[in-house]
């Protein structure tokens, strides 16, 4: 599954192409690509038809695109002729949330090119327009700005491939991810969609507090690696960057929270936050041809991990041989000797 970096390598290629952009048509296919958009398939495309995308956004694993706001006694589509600058750069209160899933992919590709196979949903882009400067953090929808875009250049600055008929089209091999419509609201200082108000902030969000991460993890008597892929308690951290987070810092995953000091778990969630960077400069973690970004291509940092899936190799601190174990029905990484293991060591 997609983990942070690798959603957020897709958030960037959405704000390069698609913001400023509108859906001027649109066609969503297959129930399950639209399962948690209750009104079904049909409703979503027609929800979607011409509004224009005002940002890309996310918080952990989880995407999604606001659009701005029509105005007052509108049917809630936008005039996709008209910039956003000319209607006060309001924004919505509803966005498209975007779940990767297991296998989902967001592509913009040229219009004429060859539709994929496991395609579900198909959006033609208008030309992009120039956006209104970005809302502040947490503002509510109709302040005159939008949640952290940076804004797009007009048509006429674009290269000459992002003037041609572009699509963004939303592919899933294996169906476990989708789309659908939520309400915005604000949680923790930003507004995000109303089904992940319960996600706490992700390691590279502004809102992150490490120290007040720490202290709530030191009062658990819970192994530090299962309190890490909570996302109640951080989000954005899934099993790849956990082992690499936890090698960095030299901590073991079953290691209990309370057997930890503040020092220790921040430097554990400091850890998190660099080799999530680092991941993001190699363009994500692809292990194969599911995960790419929206122009198809893979990332390369699965050749600089330390620890996930280098069990039987070398760790490059001591050269002790790094091991697998099972964790959480999952798999954990880790070297025997830099990540010492409690004495008593909780086995679920």
């Amino acid at each position: 599954m997609p983990e942070l970096p690798e959603v957020e390598v897709v958030r960037r290629g959405l704000d390069d192409h698609v913001v400023g952009r509108a859906f001027v048509s649109s066609r969503v296919t297959g129930s399950r690509v639209a399962r948690r958009h209750l009104p079904g398939p049909q409703h979503l495309a027609d929800a979607l038809l011409g509004r224009r995308v005002a940002s890309a956004q996310r918080r952990g694993k989880y995407l999604w695109v606001t659009f701005e706001d029509a105005g007052p006694g509108s049917d809630g589509s936008a005039d996709a002729t008209v910039p956003l600058d000319r209607r006060e750069g309001a924004v919505a209160d509803d966005a498209l949330v975007i779940h990767l899933g297991m296998s989902g992919q967001v592509l913009v590709e040229s219009a004429d090119s060859p539709l994929e196979k496991h395609a579900h949903a198909v959006f033609d882009l208008s030309a992009p327009v120039k956006l209104s400067p970005p809302r502040k953090s947490g503002e509510r929808a109709g302040s005159g700005e939008a949640v952290d875009a940076p804004g797009v250049t007009d048509a006429s600055e674009r290269p000459r491939s992002e003037r041609s008929a572009q699509q963004m089209r939303f592919v899933d091999q294996r169906t476990f991810g989708g789309l659908f419509l939520d309400d915005l609201t604000v949680a923790h200082g930003r507004e995000v969609p109303a089904s992940i108000a319960h996600i706490a902030p992700d390691p590279l969000e502004e809102a992150f507090d490490a120290g007040a991460v720490a202290r709530l993890m030191r009062s658990k008597d819970v192994a530090i690696k299962r309190m890490l892929l909570d996302q109640g308690i951080v989000s954005g951290i899934g099993n790849i960057y956990a082992d690499e987070a936890l090698w960095r810092a030299q901590v073991h995953g079953r290691r209990p929270g309370r057997m930890l000091t503040k020092t220790q778990l921040i430097g554990v969630l400091t850890a998190a936050q660099d080799v999530m960077r680092s991941a993001l400069d190699h363009g994500g973690t692809s292990f194969d041809a599911l995960y790419v970004n929206v122009n198809g291509a893979s990332g390369y940092f699965d050749r600089s991990l330390d620890a996930y899936g280098q069990q039987g190799k070398p760790c490059r601190r001591c050269g002790t041989l790094i091991v697998r174990e099972q964790f959480m029905n999952r798999s954990s990484h880790f070297c025997p000797t830099c990540q010492k293991p409690p004495r008593t060591m909780d086995r679920s």
